[in-house]
């Protein structure tokens, strides 16, 4: 039995919803030049969260350039 991998962008979303208890509204990620560049953009309620999105975000994908975009309200 193999297991097939998760596309890259469903496995940063999900690491990124996972590490955030889904406490960041309007979730987009974008992953551009091949992986290396990731943004991701939405808003969340605390400064907490918006850091713990970035976390989910190296856990996935530990040496990529990340824009962290997200709005703190």
């Amino acid at each position: 039995m193999s297991t097939i991998p998760m596309p890259l962008l469903d496995l940063v979303t999900q690491r990124v919803t996972d590490r955030t208890g889904r406490r960041v509204r309007n979730l987009e990620v974008e992953i551009a030049t091949g992986g290396e560049r990731v943004v991701i953009r939405g808003r969340a309620n605390s400064y907490h969260v918006k850091q713990l999105a970035q976390e989910g975000v190296f856990e996935a994908l530990p040496n990529v350039r990340l824009e962290n975009a997200i709005v703190v309200e």
